[in-house]
């Protein structure tokens, strides 16, 4: 019997008022995977995510995520299950430091009482030591240890865009949704960010779902690609099959050739 995929979309509708954002999209992503989202501007790709994380909740359809259905789970609940996502747009507290930032996003599974953690002993004291090894963990192995006390709007784009990542990654994901994690990093950022997107795959075993505009790194990361274009699925396959297709050829520059 073939095993379960690790996430299951089927069949999603999202609509806001009249414009049908998600017209009945599905995919399956398994364990394991690098799983790439493509299509051009506007063509719905960051809505799934946003059903994925439960920012939005679909008018139709279910999503179910290592043998559970969580389609209408609260979005606070999803990054307890393993579900964590990183955002297009920074939504980091620039004012603060990269470490302030990083402990901030252990906040879901913190225990201690308001009494405790005031006073900072007994369980406080131990649960933050806890919480602040796993964070320098996460500084070691996307190299941020000499920015580690840098307020955030001190650093460039592609190094606040890593901190986002940072931050995801201490939240302890098992499924991760990238959106666009290169937007707006020059190659040398990019090339660095597609090795910790490959590290944290591999070595860490993290299934990621990635949207990304770079052919050239959805090419060369994902193991499977589907493609979106005004709301509806076009194509899904392996990276060589889907960079071939008629209708996702047409629907990114007419007729022409984009790889």
């Amino acid at each position: 019997m073939a095993e379960a995929p690790f996430l299951d979309v089927k069949n999603i509708y999202l609509s806001f008022g009249g414009i049908m954002a998600i017209a009945g999209v599905s995919f399956h992503v398994n364990k394991g995977e690098i799983f790439s989202i493509i299509g051009p501007n506007g063509a719905g790709k960051t809505s799934i995510l946003n059903t994925i994380s439960g920012i939005y909740l679909p008018d139709k359809g279910s999503i179910h995520y290592d043998g559970e259905e969580i389609t209408r789970l609260a979005v606070h609940k999803r990054p307890l299950k393993g579900v964590v996502r990183t955002f297009q747009n920074l939504e980091l507290f620039k004012g603060m430091t990269v470490l302030d930032n990083l402990m901030l996003s252990r906040h879901v599974y913190m225990k201690y009482g308001l009494f405790s953690s005031i006073l900072w002993f007994g369980k406080a004291q131990r649960e933050e030591v806890a919480h602040r090894k796993r964070v320098e963990e996460v500084i070691d192995f996307l190299e941020l240890t000499h920015i580690r006390k840098k307020h955030v709007f001190e650093l460039s784009y592609g190094l606040q865009k890593r901190v986002e990542l940072a931050r995801a990654m201490c939240l302890e994901p098992k499924l991760l949704l990238l959106d666009e994690p290169m937007a707006g990093m020059n190659s040398e950022e990019t090339e660095d960010m597609a090795r910790y997107v490959i590290d944290l795959n591999e070595e860490m075993g993290i299934t990621v779902i990635l949207i990304e505009h770079d052919m050239k790194v959805v090419m060369d990361l994902s193991s499977r690609v589907v493609a979106i274009d005004f709301g509806e699925k076009i194509c899904e396959g392996l990276p060589k099959e889907v960079a071939v297709n008629p209708k996702v050829l047409s629907a990114y520059l007419g007729e022409e050739k984009w790889l």
